[in-house]
């Protein structure tokens, strides 16, 4: 008997693979744990063969694994193609967008709303976080797009802008300057320390958040400068 594999089932497949283990997988499948967990027992009944195996915490492909995995992206790749090209342009989700809070405060709104305009059918997944974990994301496969901050001289830089202070000028002129950051990893905050360190300045950090906005409110209250 002919056996037929589900896309949905190596396209979870897939995922774990990428993704590193079932929790992270279930936000790029958008099912839950279990409902995963049910897909690749599901999936080894169909191949007859046992595609994990756990090495104390993680999963591990098996040799069948492996050999399904190559077969697995192929089949996706061609399937997804095959819809582009027969689907008269239209977006039926999911589409999964990244981006640091910067460009989430200024254009996530507008974006999406033209999005829904153009592709009204569309399933849309947002994620706001920092360009490291956005990448990350990118390369497991999590995200179709990411737009983060690199450094200028980079690749796949799409456009460049100069930095520059914010803040109470008069924190600027004292003996040792204020500054208000990020949490690390973030360019800006080493650009700033760099910049200073350079000029021979005295600096110390007088607040550090992961969070954009507490961050502006820092430098209103006049608390550092950034």
């Amino acid at each position: 008997m002919t056996v037929n594999l589900p896309t949905n089932l190596l396209r979870s497949f897939v995922a774990i693979v990428d993704a590193g283990s079932m929790l992270s997988a279930t936000e790029q499948v958008f099912v839950t744990q279990s409902a995963l967990s049910l897909q690749i027992r599901k999936l080894e009944e169909l191949v007859n063969q046992t595609l994990f195996k756990r090495e104390g915490r993680r999963l591990v492909l098996t040799p069948a694994g492996e050999l399904l995995l190559t077969y697995a992206r192929r089949l996706l790749d061609m399937h997804d193609e095959a819809v582009i090209a027969v689907s008269s342009k239209d977006v039926a989700g999911p589409v999964r967008v990244g981006m640091v809070q910067d460009f989430a405060d200024t254009i996530l709104a507008g974006a999406l709303g033209r999005f829904a305009e153009r592709y009204p059918n569309a399933r849309v997944f947002a994620r706001v976080a920092g360009t490291a974990e956005l990448l990350t994301m990118l390369e497991r496969r999590q995200l179709d797009i990411a737009i983060g901050f690199d450094a200028a001289d980079a690749p796949r830089a799409v456009r460049t802008a100069p930095m520059t202070w914010y803040g109470d000028a008069d924190l600027a002129q004292q003996d040792v300057v204020p500054l208000a950051v990020l949490e690390k990893p973030c360019r800006f905050r080493d650009a700033a320390i760099a910049a200073l360190e350079a000029a021979g300045v005295r600096y110390r950090i007088s607040v550090e958040t992961p969070n954009l906005s507490t961050l502006r409110a820092a430098v209103q209250a006049r608390l550092g400068i950034a």
